[in-house]
């Protein structure tokens, strides 16, 4: 296989990578779960209990809220790449890499590594923006 052949069509690529990204939108949230369960967890309030959490777990708070914000995105620009037809292997490598990009910034996130965060934040940014312009650049022929 050459290095641009892909072992799965690049469409399925765009699909597989939305899917692979709603799962890791509750990546963090494990970590939040298990330090609710440290403190104690009111199911009356359980918002109210953020400022008992420990430190990690509250940083895990905020890359899984982060991981929603971010998925909005890049679920619609894979979308536009899939309904567009765009075809490339610079495409199919925004949307691979988007993934480990945003798996290591929940780990850098919870971790409390705000460069390393950073990073991985611009590079899942990155690949959305990518796989947006290749959409428009794909419709205006």
């Amino acid at each position: 296989m050459s290095p641009l052949q892909l072992p799965i069509p690049i469409p399925a690529i765009y699909l597989y990578s939305i899917a692979a990204a709603a799962v890791l939108i509750y990546v963090p949230y494990l970590l939040v779960a298990y330090g609710r369960a440290r403190v104690g967890f009111d199911l009356s309030a359980p918002r109210a209990m953020f400022d008992k959490l420990p430190p990690y777990a509250q940083r895990a708070t905020w890359a899984h809220q982060n991981s929603f914000e971010t998925f909005m995105i890049f679920a619609a620009a894979a979308l536009m790449a899939y309904v567009t037809g765009v075809n490339s292997p610079l495409a199919a490598m925004a949307a691979i890499a988007f993934i480990p990009a945003r798996l290591l910034y929940s780990i850098f996130y919870i971790a409390n590594i705000p460069i390393l965060r950073s990073f991985m934040f611009g590079i899942g940014s990155f690949s959305s923006a990518t796989l947006f312009y290749l959409s428009i650049m794909e419709i205006q022929g």
